[in-house]
């Protein structure tokens, strides 16, 4: 509210312009990135847009940057933090910009998980493996337990490097990202259970347990479940030559029936290689989607259904506006040094792959 208030007088386009002219007077000590999901006028004003990590890695490498100022949700912020060189601080325009499936995998739920486990097969025989989209805390984790971090576009690499060392791994937080990677590498349903953190054991046999190649946390985003086979039935119908491209952290079902799945990127690049006149359904964030209908006018580009991320939409002008204003000084995302030691282990791990 207060920063609404302080911006009352000022219309989009005079906020757009007092951001580019902070931009031009911080010149190369100022990156913002810019997530895919973010609003286009968002988007447009970033340095770079793109994936999570790929943002990161971006500002991080580039020495000139002294603020970096994130226009996502916390666990991206958190992620360019760690890998942020000392003379670096990392800013997020909106601390409430969370993420619905990190906040499902808390560290002290997944320390008496991970017990649980060990207790039925043994530290020695599995690997936990963390999706980006997590706090740094549990990235940590990861890192001091022999595990890894992997992206949407690289989880198959990252269960590969995993079962080449033991023989089990236990996946958070996302379920349906785990599914559909395990389906894509072919290990039979069987060998992959689910594991409630509100149950005993996750809600499974020890025998099943000690049965399973991998082991899935349950989380979800809240996003891509949003997608149902009727909804795919539905553009199947209304635009028969159509693809469906959808995202793998969509329940299988609906992976199942789309003509591909993957990361975002892929989602992107897929559109850009498309010829003209091609007609693409996208199940996926809405605001990647729209600004990829006002990118490729040549196409026709619509969403499966329309799904709003409420925390990324949570980054706008005014805010971005406030933080720029008060760049290095407010919003400041910082990890203690012992939590990011751990997550880069795990970080570093992924990028040797």
């Amino acid at each position: 509210m207060e920063i609404k208030l302080l911006h009352k007088d000022m219309n989009e386009k005079e906020i757009i312009e007092r951001i580019k002219k902070i931009k031009a007077e911080l010149g190369k000590k100022l990156v913002i990135l810019a997530h895919h999901y973010q609003r286009k006028e968002i988007v447009y004003l970033g340095d770079y847009g793109g994936d999570s990590f790929e943002l990161s890695r971006k500002a991080t490498e580039n020495n000139d940057a002294r603020f970096i100022v994130f226009c996502g949700v916390n666990f991206m912020a958190e992620s360019a933090e760690i890998l942020s060189q000392p003379h670096q601080t990392v800013q997020l325009p909106d601390l409430d910009a969370g993420c619905w499936m990190a906040n499902m995998a808390d560290i002290s739920i997944i320390d008496e998980a991970w017990e649980q486990a060990v207790s039925v097969i043994g530290k020695d025989r599995i690997t936990p493996v963390v999706y980006m989209n997590a706090d740094a805390v549990i990235k940590d984790f990861c890192g001091n337990n022999g595990g890894i971090v992997c992206t949407s576009s690289n989880t198959p690499n990252a269960f590969k490097w995993s079962f080449s060392r033991r023989e089990k791994i236990f996946f958070f937080p996302d379920k349906h990202l785990g599914r559909n990677t395990a389906n894509k590498m072919g290990i039979p349903p069987e060998e992959v259970i689910i594991w409630n953190p509100e149950t005993p054991f996750g809600g499974n046999t020890k025998e099943a347990i000690k049965n399973a190649k991998i082991i899935l946390w349950e989380g979800y985003c809240l996003v891509h479940t949003r997608f149902q086979i009727e909804d795919i039935l539905k553009m199947r119908t209304k635009f028969p030559d159509a693809k469906i491209i959808v995202h793998p952290e969509c329940p299988q079902e609906i992976v199942g029936q789309a003509d591909a799945a993957g990361s975002t990127s892929f989602i992107v690049n897929y559109v850009d290689q498309a010829p003209a006149g091609s007609t693409i359904i996208i199940g996926t964030e809405i605001n990647l989607i729209e600004r990829l209908a006002h990118e490729y006018p040549d196409k026709q580009i619509f969403p499966l259904k329309h799904s709003l991320c409420p925390n990324m939409f949570k980054i706008n002008l005014a805010n971005l506006l406030w933080t720029l204003e008060n760049v290095g000084k407010v919003n400041i995302i910082q990890i203690p040094d012992q939590i990011k030691k751990g997550a880069k282990k795990a970080l570093d791990r992924m990028l040797t792959l």
